[in-house]
């Protein structure tokens, strides 16, 4: 049985402040946990109502009420894990980088790093107000992608001063994606949901694309910063391998 103890701490993980305190972070369901341990990624503790030795020899049975009460979810899956928070790499400044600025939502961040992995694309340069990578909402909705994206956050406007890779920016007035021809090697930068990329990091934009739109201007929503972000490493890609 978990003790109270065990249940406080893990709770605890959920946030922010804790999760830098002790260098961890909980990640849920078999498939997410999988693809950590896979990656490398060093097991604190694990906790599962069913058999997880196929993961780990060393897990502690609980049972699903005990589960539901460390689970960030709202309907706990049937595993959960403690992980060290890996140790910072270097930024290398080679291939494609994405890079973010001020984004919010852990569900818009989640589902950038799987398409991150999806295009290729390991390293993800963030400002240091973008949402935590290892928040337990951006771990779930990554869907194990965290085990093979990398993500740094740094001051962007020091980071982009010093680059030497071009740097692309998305925004509303900028030349169409569609008439571009991207290098191997540059910086796609992605800005806030509400306010779009800062002041402070736009003076360091030399490469302003968009995605023009094809519908009514009057009543079309702007894209989402994810979907966005799909559609332009897409871009990327496909005039890479033309």
């Amino acid at each position: 049985m978990i003790s109270k103890n065990q249940i406080k701490f893990i709770t605890g993980l959920h946030q922010k402040k804790y999760r830098n305190k002790h260098g961890l972070f909980i990640a849920e369901g078999p498939k997410i946990i999988g693809d950590l341990v896979r990656a490398g990624i060093q097991l604190h503790s694990m906790y599962a109502t069913d058999d997880a030795s196929h993961i780990t020899p060393d897990f502690e049975t609980i049972s699903h009420a005990d589960l539901q009460r460390i689970s960030a979810l709202t309907t706990a899956n049937t595993q959960l894990a403690v992980f060290h928070i890996p140790k910072l790499h270097a930024i290398e400044e080679k291939g494609l980088t994405l890079v973010l600025d001020s984004v919010r939502d852990p569900g818009n961040l989640g589902t950038i790093i799987r398409l991150c992995d999806w295009f290729g694309v390991t390293q993800i340069v963030c400002s240091p107000d973008t949402v935590d990578c290892f928040n337990p909402k951006v771990v779930q909705a990554t869907m194990g992608s965290i085990a093979r994206v990398t993500l740094i956050y740094e001051e962007l406007p020091s980071f982009l001063q010093q680059t030497q890779l071009p740097v692309y920016a998305a925004v509303m007035d900028g030349t169409s994606v569609y008439k571009e021809k991207f290098p191997k090697d540059a910086l796609l930068v992605m800005g806030n949901e509400a306010n779009g990329i800062s002041k402070e990091v736009e003076v360091f934009v030399n490469k302003r694309i968009t995605i023009p739109y094809f519908g009514n201007p009057d009543t079309a929503e702007s894209l989402n910063v994810a979907t966005a972000t799909g559609i332009l490493l897409n871009e990327f890609r496909r005039t890479i391998e033309m």
